[in-house]
């Protein structure tokens, strides 16, 4: 076996040399944030935690952006263990476009149709509740008469996140959505998630300052610090910092808006939530129980089967009956081998979906992470009663609904709710979902939105284009 020529070996040598003292610096900034505010960060500081030089931070991070955006990347990566991103280069210099004036809150017309960018990292095929809530209003909004750009991973190169192949993750998205932004004009912009095409989309309104709006769908610096030796201060610090220049951020529970301003969030706008109550509808007259050779009661959970989702909560209950478990995830084989009596079906969709949901008797939501939970009102739109947690979402959304039942605590009492569940009408859990409706979700939606001041939106497109062409002639005008 031939030996590695010399230069090559010290090539190798240097490229993990520099990854270490990358990670170091990053392990460093998770450190300082448990003690400090994200504002007070400084370099200084970063640098002595991590044991190198500040002009080695400098080095690997030019800016607080940059330091901030692979901070992010590294904490995402280490959850999934999955090895952390290059560093970032040094931003490309480039000639300054002409600023927007700050967002305007002035009333207005919901109803005037505009161009609405959406930009998201969790779209279809992926199944969960934030890619239906936004699939969902993306419809509306284009039937109210808006016209509606998205912008999501299969539109780029992605890789799937090891453990976790159902979400691919995109990369190299700077430029291209900078070329999206140009080519669509949009009057107003909306970013949903905080992942790589969120970071991108937020530099290009940052940088161009373009109002925007954002929205909180999962309690990720929970996830994070569950799996990480990272304090919660620091996923929420990064939080704070990615939703601060947002005009508004939109939350679906007034749980969760009071949660985020105890972290220091502002600006946060109420955005609920729908349900299709002509798929997820109750059992018609003579129609037959999927669950019919399964012993009664049947319990039912929907959902991802991740640890996030607390589901082996529901599943370790002492409960009559039978457990089925609806949903993909990374934990299904290691619970399938755990739970051998318990049903996993997989993932089901449409029609095949909605037939679980009227099926079951009781619908058990464990999670204790969710902002929302999409499947509470879907299980109550077929008619299932609902049996959780008194967590954001269904703290909001049970109490005094005739719908449901709460546990006494967020680890006591899962068993008890199930059970009262049992009596519970099933026709006055119907009528309560049928409060819910998408159309008025998406008309929430458009209130929510900061669009760009008249007239200048027209100028700032027209004189970027005139802009770009000038670079096209004189490259050295950039």
């Amino acid at each position: 076996m031939k030996t590695p020529p010399l230069p090559n070996l010290r090539a190798n040598l240097r490229d993990r040399q520099r990854e270490e003292t990358r990670a170091q610096i990053l392990r460093a900034v998770g450190r300082q944030l448990e003690h400090r505010s994200l504002e007070e960060l400084s370099f200084a500081e970063i640098a002595r935690d991590a044991g190198v030089g500040e002009r080695t931070v400098y080095r690997h991070f030019p800016t607080k952006e940059a330091l901030l955006g692979a901070f992010w990347a590294w904490m995402q990566s280490e959850a999934f263990r999955q090895p952390p991103k290059a560093a970032e280069g040094p931003p490309r210099p480039r000639r300054a476009d002409r600023r927007l004036r700050e967002a305007i809150t002035a009333s207005r017309d919901p109803q005037r149709p505009m161009r609405i960018l959406i930009a998201t990292d969790a779209w279809e095929p992926q199944v969960n509740g934030v890619v239906r809530t936004l699939t969902r209003v993306v419809g509306e909004l284009q039937a109210i008469g808006h016209q509606v750009e998205v912008i999501h991973p299969g539109q780029f190169k992605t890789f799937p996140l090891p453990t976790y192949a159902e979400i691919k993750v995109a990369i190299g998205v700077y430029e291209p959505v900078q070329e999206l932004f140009k080519a669509f004009e949009p009057e107003a912009i909306h970013i949903a998630t905080e992942g790589p095409i969120g970071l991108a989309a937020r530099r290009i309104c940052v940088e161009w300052k373009l109002p925007f709006t954002t929205s909180y769908h999962t309690r990720f610096p929970e996830y994070v610090s569950a799996r990480l030796p990272l304090p919660l201060a620091a996923g929420y610090a990064y939080m704070k910092w990615f939703h601060k220049p947002s005009g508004r951020l939109m939350v679906a529970t007034p749980t969760m808006q009071k949660a985020l301003e105890t972290h220091g969030f502002r600006n946060i706008s109420a955005w609920s939530r729908g349900v299709d109550t002509d798929i997820f509808r109750p059992l018609a007259e003579g129609e037959a129980a999927l669950f019919a050779d399964l012993p009664k009661p049947v319990f039912l959970y929907v959902g991802r089967v991740a640890v996030e989702k607390n589901i082996e909560a529901f599943l370790a209950l002492d409960l009559p009956g039978s457990k089925v478990v609806v949903g993909p995830g990374p934990q299904l084989d290691e619970l399938k081998a755990k739970y051998p009596k318990v049903v996993f079906t997989g993932s089901k969709s449409g029609e095949d979906l909605a037939a679980h949901y009227r099926s079951a008797d009781v619908f058990v939501f464990p999670s204790l992470t969710d902002t929302f939970g999409l499947v509470i009102l879907e299980a109550m739109a077929s008619g299932t009663p609902v049996a959780a947690y008194p967590a954001p979402g269904p703290i909001d959304i049970i109490p005094g609904s005739a719908a449901g039942a709460l546990a006494l605590t967020a680890t006591e009492g899962l068993r008890e709710a199930c059970l009262q569940c049992l009596d519970l009408d099933r026709q006055r859990v119907r009528a309560f979902a049928e409060g819910f409706s998408w159309r008025a979700c998406a008309e929430d939606f458009v209130k929510n939105l900061e669009p760009y001041p008249e007239p200048e939106k027209t100028r700032f497109w027209r004189r970027l284009r005139r802009l770009a062409r000038v670079r096209r002639r004189r490259p050295e005008a950039a």
